[in-house]
């Protein structure tokens, strides 16, 4: 079986495969304080949990965006685990031709997310993946990684709203029933998600215009995907577990 792990600026999403099997998954904060022997901790909580038996895992794979965090995973791999895990990096083979000024530059993350979708699309597609920032990528009818955008995630855009303005409250990201609050909370709410929405649809036919690609395939993943997706006209396929996908794809790719 094969652990993989997605570390980003706030959560950390791991999952355990069998096969294209995802047998069990968590989410945690990512904390970059943490040491490698909390990490160890961390994992036989997470198993136990579970049910799940560590002599059973036998590959691991990582991609990681918050560099403080990679070598006190690495460590807990290796003691925990008995495995060196593939770090997802510059060099490692993708079978996605990267079309980047800098190809150095894609987010491990954000590679992953597009070999899953393309993967599963067989065509022209978008992901959005909603995180502590939301971007947006795009791959080819061909299989090619194109680029894409970045714009500050919807939490830190109420993050930064409720900080700046000193009147108003932190809202709960909820989806309001109308666009015309009628009170300060709902307003700030109807702001928040269908502005974002406007944002993600915005960004996303832009992309299909440039691309002449206007029957290319949209995908959301992320922890607020499923808050906006309803009110999006484009995004339609949601999995929250893309990414982890998308490394499970990888490890097996460069495994053969």
């Amino acid at each position: 079986m094969l652990l993989a792990i997605d570390v980003g600026n706030t959560n950390t999403t791991l999952g355990v495969f069998d096969g294209q099997r995802l047998l069990a998954h968590w989410r945690i904060q990512t904390r970059p304080e943490r040491t490698s022997d909390e990490y160890t901790v961390l994992l036989a909580e997470l198993f136990s949990f579970r049910h799940v038996e560590r002599e059973a895992i036998h590959h691991a794979c990582l991609s990681c965006v918050v560099p403080p965090v990679q070598n006190p995973v690495v460590e807990a791999l290796v003691e925990y685990l008995n495995l060196n895990p593939l770090v997802i990096s510059p060099g490692v083979r993708t079978g996605m031709p990267l079309l980047l000024d800098n190809p150095k530059e894609a987010g491990a993350d954000r590679i992953a997310n597009a070999v899953a979708a393309y993967e599963t699309a067989k065509k022209s597609c978008i992901v959005v993946d909603f995180g502590t920032a939301t971007t947006f990528d795009m791959v080819s009818d061909q299989g090619e990684y194109l680029g894409g955008a970045i714009a500050p995630g919807i939490q830190l855009s109420a993050d930064a709203l409720f900080t700046a303005a000193a009147k108003l409250p932190r809202v709960s990201l909820l989806r309001p029933r109308h666009a015309i609050g009628r009170n300060t909370e709902e307003s700030m709410q109807a702001g928040l998600v269908f502005g974002y929405v406007g944002l993600v649809d915005g960004i996303v036919e832009r992309m299909m215009r440039e691309r002449e690609a206007p029957d290319c395939r949209v995908f959301a993943t992320g922890g607020q995907a499923r808050l906006l997706v309803g009110a999006s006209r484009f995004v339609r396929d949601v999995d929250e577990f893309l990414t982890l996908q998308g490394l499970r794809i990888l490890y097996r790719r460069n495994r053969a």
